[in-house]
């Protein structure tokens, strides 16, 4: 009779003991989702801090270039005089002030409108591009291109004979180059820069090159392979 009792009361203990479990099962799984929330915005804040950044430098590289380029050509046209060339390094360096009616280095000349409409979309698809830049490079390359091409495009709206037909000044001569200005130059040298980067894996809206992200996206998906051989292996082995 007396283990009949006891056995009642042991089973009756059980009940409140497997009825506190569940509750505490219930306030567990709400924790981890207070702390996502609340590492969300931490985590979003840093991918939107770069970009401002870039669009600065890429705006300052672009005055600079194009502040440059406007005093160059003012100076050019107050103490130069076209056909009498100034030797800086006998004849292979000279200042020799032309009047371009084509494109950079006096290409396409003749077509005076188009390139200039062509410019007006260039300055435009660089703006749109500053919105979503990140790397520092890009900034730099951009940069250069956008002063280089405003400050050719002032030019052509501005100067004779008349707007979308004005003359860009160039000055500067070296051996058999054509004559170029000050914006000629950082145009070159920001699409040279910009062709190097693309040549090596690094978009304007990424920091890293992108072959290595794919290499570690590989070696993530391959890595379980050897994992999942090694446990067919032992379960053949039984």
């Amino acid at each position: 009779m007396t283990d009949e009792s006891t056995e009642p009361e042991a089973t009756s203990g059980t009940g409140p003991e497997t009825g506190e479990p569940a509750v505490s099962e219930t306030t567990e799984p709400a924790e981890p989702e207070t702390t996502e929330s609340a590492e969300s915005p931490v985590t979003a804040t840093p991918q939107a801090q770069p970009v401002p950044r870039r669009l600065r430098l890429l705006l300052m590289v672009a005055a600079l270039v194009l502040g440059l380029d406007v005093l160059t050509k003012v100076l050019a046209v107050k103490l130069l005089v076209p056909g009498q060339p100034v030797e800086i390094v006998g004849d292979t360096i000279t200042w020799t002030l032309v009047r371009n009616s084509g494109a950079a280095f006096s290409m396409a000349t003749g077509y005076t409108w188009v390139l200039t409409l062509i410019a007006t979309g260039v300055v435009l698809g660089i703006i749109w591009m500053g919105r979503r830049l990140v790397s520092l490079w890009w900034a730099l390359g951009l940069g250069m291109i956008l002063g280089g091409a405003v400050g050719n495009l002032m030019d052509r709206f501005f100067r004779s004979p008349g707007p979308l037909r004005g003359h860009v000044v160039d000055f500067l001569s070296v051996g058999w180059w054509p004559v170029f200005n000050v914006a000629d130059s950082a145009v070159v040298c920001g699409a040279v820069l910009l062709v190097g980067l693309s040549m090596f894996g690094i978009d304007f809206d990424t920091e890293r090159k992108q072959p290595e992200v794919a290499d570690t996206q590989q070696d993530s998906s391959t890595s379980p392979a050897p994992a999942a051989a090694a446990a067919d292996d032992a379960e053949t082995g039984r």
